[in-house]
């Protein structure tokens, strides 16, 4: 589930400071007609406009493009387009409920990163589940668009989607509920371990829920040189002994478990969380208070799932010294926000044809460092709506591609 989620029924208002409830009649209301519109950038107000913008003008801009394809991405919208793709698999916490269901979730994605990043966007859901399906469609549409933003696609089919897209496409590809939240969970982290002293390396990290989010999210903390990395599923610890797991080597479970878990360990949550310094839970499972007390002092706590998290912000400071969620209405929101905009913009602007991990850690270095001013244990990110994270990303991401 992406944590941009929102909770309906309890959001907070846009400075944290009164839970407002909403209406479904305010609901509706905001939704009829859909959320999006195309809007002309040019005049159409009398012939000579129609001229230039249609026939008999534009007809010298497509003969420019067929003989300079190049030109496609100067002279229409294409290369600042990105399309949010979904097959509505894992819709926010609602599971499979299709593609025209997911649609008003879409719509809402490619707002914000209109609103977020200044790039257009519109939403592709696709009534396929059939990973080379969706794949065969947007290599049949690559010439009308820039990127690809994959939004609630169900594990483990969206990691093969992904991999299969960035190896088809010429363009930045991401799956959002991955890498989006791993994104702003490890900038997060970088300020959390500041707070309680830490250094970042040598944290204990737990990660509940081995699904799209998880996966990343232990992908990343690897990647930044966290060595101590332990995965929970439903089953337990992820681990290469488990049988389930031994049996699938070619699954991300499967490779996850000889890169992470370095002390050996096995068992459920109380086994992973003893002597840990950090929670991260991306999933569905709750997180008992015994379990908190295992943990060393000064831990830190994310507890991400949407809307419910799993375990209580109030239930968590008893032990830990920074909490997290992905609601609004608590302090320290991991919300996607902070990151797809500005990373996808940064990609386009730079001419990337892929999004790296070098990428994603300058965008959480960014993320991180916009918040270290006034760094506290309840501001370890800035507010989604903070109008510097978004350039600050994007600069830093097309730093990094200018670097590799």
């Amino acid at each position: 589930m992406s944590i941009d989620a929102i909770a309906l029924t309890d959001i907070a208002s846009a400075d944290n400071s009164a839970a407002t409830a909403l209406t479904e009649a305010e609901i509706f209301d905001a939704h009829q007609g859909g959320k999006l519109s195309i809007t002309s950038t040019v005049p159409l107000a009398n012939k000579r406009d129609l001229s230039i913008a249609y026939t008999p003008g534009v007809a010298e801009v497509s003969r420019a493009i067929h003989n300079n394809p190049e030109l496609a991405r100067t002279l229409t919208w294409a290369q600042r387009l990105v399309v949010v793709v979904s097959d509505g698999t894992a819709v926010l916490g609602l599971g499979n409920i299709g593609a025209s269901a997911s649609l008003p979730v879409m719509e809402g994605k490619s707002a914000l990163f209109k609103t977020f990043g200044e790039l257009d966007s519109i939403p592709l859901v696709l009534n396929t589940t059939d990973v080379d399906e969706i794949v065969e469609t947007l290599v049949r549409l690559r010439p009308s668009f820039g990127a690809v933003n994959l939004e609630d696609v169900s594990a483990p089919r969206c990691f093969e989607l992904e991999e299969k897209l960035i190896e088809a496409l010429d363009c930045p590809v991401m799956h959002d509920d991955q890498h989006g939240t791993a994104v702003v969970a490890l900038a997060a982290l970088t300020n959390a371990a500041k707070v309680t002293g830490r250094g970042l390396e040598s944290l204990k990290v737990v990660v509940s829920g081995a699904g799209a989010a998880g996966i990343a999210v232990a992908e990343i903390l690897l990647t930044a040189g966290i060595s101590d990395v332990v995965l929970l599923d439903s089953k337990g610890i992820i681990n290469s002994e488990r049988a389930d797991i031994a049996a699938d080597p070619q699954s991300k479970k499967s490779q996850m478990a000889g890169r992470s878990n370095p002390r050996g360990i096995s068992g459920g949550p109380g086994e992973a969380l003893l002597g840990a310094d950090v929670f991260i839970g991306v999933s569905s499972s709750k997180l008992a208070e015994d379990h908190l007390k295992l943990m060393n002092a000064n831990s830190i706590v994310f507890a991400l799932s949407n809307p419910d998290p799993e375990v209580l912000p109030e239930v968590a400071s008893k032990y830990a010294a920074v909490v997290a969620t992905g609601r609004s209405d608590f302090p320290n929101q991991i919300n996607n926000v902070l990151a797809f905009p500005g990373i996808f913009r940064g990609a386009l602007d730079a001419g990337a044809r892929r999004i790296t991990p070098a990428m994603k850690l300058a965008a959480a270095r960014a993320i991180a460092e916009l918040a270290e001013a006034d760094l506290s244990a309840d501001y370890i990110v800035p507010s989604p709506l903070d109008p510097r994270v978004a350039p600050a990303v994007t600069a830093a991401v097309a730093a990094a591609v200018v670097a590799e």
